[in-house]
């Protein structure tokens, strides 16, 4: 039996702070004026979309939080470090914007039973100014939103805010020309049914990491194929692949190699390689067995197996 143990580190860049730090100073401002105005105008639809910008900015508070806190170096009782963070940062915005999309679906039924008088001019004004707000947010927050699931959950949330200040837009402009006060009420549930699956989607995608699930963008047979594929390579088994956090997926195997296959070193190589180039795996553990070992069985090995001994480690980060 023999063991060797290597090390690369493939990190993904740092996330871009700044556009966070601009998007949450703009959207806390304009969140307490929102607030102000819709009390001072009784308009729920404002009031429904300062409080969607509550959730931008606690998202974008714990999107700024977690990069703080994913950047402490792993000690002794959390060895992967602190990436997960981001990802209970994004299941609590989708659970925090649930609650708030519920509410405000329940204030509207209240009110459409009994609608109250509206301010449709300064109630304009106010949605307008949030949509420009909310356009620059997005802008901001684009480039990161693909290689973040927190980033992503600010941005969607931001997103929604947008389609809520064109919703009360419309609405204010309603009511300014035809006096329909029930409206107002109308646009608040308007966006609290186009949150909520955008919601569950996110909070979906959280619990699939938490839970150790595969990453959307890969798929496990690809893999099983292109290690079977690699010369030396006899059959695998206990194939596990999940991700830390956004960007970051992890991955371990046991490779039963063949009879006249390459040597240890080299086979790992390709093995390493082949994940890094074709899969952006970085953080593997591959172990090589001339025989599969006790965790091998019928519904983990893939491939022929052989009668031989021996063992191999490897682990690429």
């Amino acid at each position: 039996m023999g063991a060797g143990h290597s090390h690369s580190h493939g990190v993904s860049a740092g996330q871009n702070e700044r556009p966070l730090w601009i998007a949450l100073f703009m959207t806390t401002a304009f969140l307490i004026a929102e607030l102000v105005g819709g009390i001072l105008t009784n308009s729920l639809a404002l009031i429904s979309d300062a409080a969607h910008m509550f959730t931008d900015t606690a998202a974008l508070a714990i999107s700024l939080t977690a990069i703080r806190i994913g950047r402490r170096d792993a000690d002794s009782q959390r060895t992967f470090g602190y990436y997960r963070f981001e990802i209970l940062a994004a299941a609590f915005n989708a659970v925090l914007l649930f609650l708030v999309a519920l509410y405000i679906l329940f204030e509207a039924y209240q009110r459409l039973k009994n609608p109250p008088e509206i301010q449709s001019g300064v109630m304009l004004i106010i949605a307008a100014l949030g949509l420009v707000i909310n356009l620059i947010s997005m802008r901001l927050l684009s480039a990161g939103k693909d290689s973040s699931l927190n980033v992503k959950g600010a941005y969607l949330e931001v997103w929604s805010d947008m389609l809520g200040s064109v919703g009360v837009i419309l609405g204010a402009l309603i009511i300014r020309y035809t006096g329909w006060a029930w409206v107002d009420s109308a646009v608040a549930v308007g966006i609290g049914l186009w949150v909520l699956p955008r919601t569950w989607t996110l909070l979906k995608a959280s619990m699939h990491v938490l839970l150790e699930g595969v990453p959307e963008d890969v798929d496990v047979a690809e893999v099983k194929a292109a290690i079977l594929a690699l010369p030396g390579v006899a059959s695998i088994h206990d194939l596990h692949v999940w991700s830390i956090t956004s960007g970051k997926s992890s991955l371990t195997v046991h490779v039963v190699r063949s009879g006249p296959a390459p040597d240890w070193p080299t086979l790992l190589a390709s093995i390493r390689k082949m994940l890094a180039d074709e899969f952006k795996m970085h953080h593997t553990t591959v172990q090589l067995e001339e025989t599969p070992c006790e965790q091998d069985s019928s519904t983990h090995a893939f491939g022929p197996a052989l009668d031989t001994h021996g063992e191999h480690s490897h682990h690429s980060h």
